[in-house]
């Protein structure tokens, strides 16, 4: 091997081992913003969890309530909220470190691009989840606590309900992201708006599809997120559409 080659080796073993330690730097940086955004919701994840169950609280019967069916179940549920709480809370920091890692291999223009995503994509997250509580947790509970059999009482167990919770938020939170998928595919020339458009009735088949598979089995959960994604899937199909002719009229 030649002294140039040699070099040439060092050079590239010297800037992978530089990725590796700006990744490393990187994930501590999440790691300690996460722990320090759990530890004060540490102290109030009782009051979290209260928050939290109250929808289902307010639909059981008089003689019915929240259980925990092991011993350290009232403990580990409201901590274990509280984590996923400060997990949610710093996702745009979260974003923010993985694309302070991944922008120095991005050229200016592809920037541009992304940078609105992704702060398109925190937004949607949010409003998903948002959506998810005050919009669909109180129907979906309704229909699997009222129409449960009358010799039936219900007992739902603490943790039990907040993985339910936790997958709903996250359906939901993912589901909001279409719009933001829908142009990648287009920037990434996968697929043009007018193919996407000639696509419309399968897309809308699948999203009721989609709909009955993670919701709960009654319609209204259902249409509440099969309608919002046909919904989403349109204004993502008609910014990818107003992006394409933006970027042919500047071409010209």
């Amino acid at each position: 091997m030649s002294e140039l080659d040699r070099q040439s080796t060092d050079d590239g073993d010297m800037s992978l081992m530089a990725h590796f330690a700006e990744l490393r730097t990187r994930f501590i940086y999440i790691i300690m913003a996460v722990v320090a955004v759990f530890l004060p919701l540490m102290y109030v994840s009782r009051s979290l969890y209260d928050l939290i169950s109250r929808p289902l609280v307010a639909l059981l019967p008089h003689n019915a309530s929240i259980i925990a069916t092991q011993v350290a179940s009232g403990f580990l549920a409201p901590i274990k909220l509280a984590f996923f709480m400060a997990l949610f809370i710093c996702v745009p920091f979260i974003i923010a470190q993985i694309w302070g890692f991944v922008a120095p291999a991005l050229y200016k223009h592809e920037k541009k691009a992304v940078i609105p995503l992704l702060l398109s994509a925190i937004v949607l997250f949010y409003v998903g989840v948002a959506f998810a509580y005050f919009v669909v947790l109180v129907p979906a509970l309704k229909f699997l606590v009222l129409f449960a059999p009358d010799n039936v009482l219900p007992m739902t167990d603490i943790e039990s309900y907040l993985d339910f919770v936790i997958k709903l938020f996250l359906v939901f939170g993912l589901m909001f992201e279409i719009p933001v998928a829908t142009m990648l595919l287009v920037l990434m020339r996968i697929v043009t708006p007018k193919q996407l458009a000639t696509k419309r009735r399968y897309v809308i088949v699948g999203c009721f599809f989609v709909s009955a598979i993670i919701t709960p089995p009654d319609g209204a959960s259902m249409l509440m997120l099969a309608i919002p994604m046909c919904i989403l899937f349109e204004l993502g199909l008609m910014a990818a559409s107003m992006f394409i002719k933006s970027d042919k009229s500047i071409a010209q």
